[in-house]
């Protein structure tokens, strides 16, 4: 087969952002790259865009050992300090915004609208950290000893991995960037390797920062590489004390036991398979558009997307005839395309998940409302999907990373709440409800099991301010705001004596 000529010169916006048509795919305070070459594509019509050098083993190794050698000023700096440094990587990005999200658009796939959003939680969480950089707070502890002082004191852990997904190729590497770099911390990042692209934009932007204010440019190292290589390497690697890793629950089950097996901390964000509950005192209007965007925004691929509906038997023949009337007038169309809607999914691999997801739900008794079918044009298009179904069929507890809905009835909030929990996944949930003895049932210890808990919006577009993250084999960790900054830092108690005795705590008494 031919080679595709590359399109790079098709998007202007690729050089604003430094990149080339040919690109080293390896920072450890010089861009360098002695792997193989990768090509990268644009999903909306399969062509190439740019090549990257991927790292080799000997290329991380030298990433990490340059962390190491400026692990101790970087930890030293006071966090406020590091905090003006966070600030101006937000600056940064607001500069780039409409770039770095047609960027992201190009690459992944996603509407240009969703890759601009996506850059913008980035630079949210840069103006979240920046406070944060001057208010993580420790405790004072009351001493049961006469002249003791007992405090809590946080400090970094030093250098950590982050591995992300090629769904949210620049915002999940923010959400840990972001808090790790106030927290003291240096990363070794390493993207999807279908989103090279990306990856380097984001590293040029934030290093560049570093290097500006005199700072080791390394408290950000990027590889680019293939986790059966530079990815094992990270994850077996016992100089990175935490972990942080988006992608397949069946990877994050080999992440998890290779990194608990050396002690190392992880927090992961796994799989989703997100139910919403409409019940009978819905405000439906309200139900209908929020659902249709957790449906089939990013084309079905966020980890918060809508993969099942549960609604109840009283409205469920007007909910259904809604969403069939709305899906035929959904947009489908390239990603940087102003009216695109629905872009493509991410690659070939996505469209067989698809196809393969359709013949097992219909081999399972499910039918096919509406949808079902690859879209015949150049890229990677399917159409989005509605599904009657019964709620407790095998294939509704996999989540298929595509826009395929589940359509449930259900009778009542009991049921609805055993459905929404009958599944190994736990992200994200919502209810649509009026009723405060449904609202409070639902949030409460018998209620959704996730660690998003909605009530009256969709599942999906999380805001930074909150902990991001699920339980069950979502994977229980915990991203963005709240108290997750704690995650990336050690503590210690500390107890001061500063008397002339040495009294024992519990009253023991040991003279000698």
């Amino acid at each position: 087969m031919a080679e595709q000529a590359l399109t790079f010169n098709d998007f202007p916006f690729l050089a604003r952002l430094g990149l080339k048509e040919v690109n080293q795919g390896c920072f450890n305070g010089t861009w360098c790259g002695s792997g193989s070459e990768l090509t990268t594509y644009n999903p909306s019509n399969g062509k190439a865009i740019a090549k990257v050098i991927q790292a080799t083993e000997e290329d991380y190794e030298s990433c990490v050992q340059a962390m190491t050698a400026a692990k101790k000023e970087w930890m030293e700096t006071p966090a406020p300090k590091r905090g003006e440094v966070v600030r101006q990587i937000g600056l940064a990005l607001r500069e780039h915004l409409d770039d770095l999200g047609s960027l992201v658009a190009l690459e992944m796939g996603k509407i240009k609208k969703e890759g601009v959003g996506e850059v913008q939680e980035f630079i949210d969480i840069c103006d979240y950290a920046v406070g944060l950089s001057r208010s993580m707070e420790g405790k004072v502890i009351p001493s049961e000893r006469p002249g003791h002082f007992m405090l809590e004191n946080w400090n970094p852990l030093g250098l950590i991995g982050i591995i992300t997904a090629f769904n949210f190729p620049c915002a999940v590497a923010g959400w840990n960037l972001g808090i790790a770099m106030i927290c003291g911390d240096l990363t070794v990042w390493k993207g999807a390797s279908t989103t090279p692209l990306v990856s380097i934009a984001v590293t040029k932007i934030v290093t560049d920062v570093l290097e500006k204010n005199g700072y080791p440019s390394v408290a950000l190292t990027m590889v680019t590489g293939p986790g059966r290589t530079v990815g094992e390497m990270l994850i077996n690697d016992s100089r990175l004390q935490l972990i942080s890793f988006t992608g397949s629950t069946s990877i994050g089950k080999r992440v998890s036991t290779t990194v608990h097996s050396r002690f190392g901390r992880t927090i992961l964000e796994l799989g989703g398979n997100n139910a919403a509950v409409i019940m009978d005192d819905a405000d439906l209007e309200l139900a209908y558009k929020g659902l249709i965007f957790a449906a089939v925004g990013t084309a079905g691929q966020r980890c918060t997307s809508l993969r099942r509906l549960l609604i109840h038997e009283k409205v469920y023949d007007s909910i259904v005839e809604k969403l069939l009337k709305a899906y035929p007038t959904i947009q489908v169309g390239a990603s940087l395309e102003d009216s695109t809607l629905l872009g493509p999914v991410h690659n070939e691999a996505a469209v067989t998940e698809y196809l393969e997801g359709i013949e097992e739900i219909k081999k399972q008794g499910g039918k096919v409302l509406y949808g079902g079918k690859r879209i015949e044009r150049e890229g990677t298009f399917v159409e989005p999907c509605l599904v009657e179904i019964d709620g407790n069929a095998d294939i509704v507890k996999t989540e298929l990373f595509v826009p395929i809905l589940y359509l449930i009835k259900i009778k009542d909030i009991d049921q609805a709440i055993e459905m929404q929990n009958n599944v190994p996944q736990g992200l994200s949930s919502s209810l649509f409800t009026k009723n405060l003895q449904h609202l409070f049932k639902w949030m409460g210890p018998s209620g959704s099991d996730c660690g998003i808990v909605n009530t009256n919006i969709g599942p999906s577009g999380a805001e930074i301010g909150g902990a991001f993250g699920g339980e069950k084999e979502t994977g229980g960790g915990r991203e963005a705001g709240s108290d997750s900054w704690k995650q990336y830092m050690r503590r210690a108690t500390c107890c001061i004596n500063f008397s002339d005795a040495l009294p024992l705590a519990q009253g023991i008494k040991f003279d000698v």
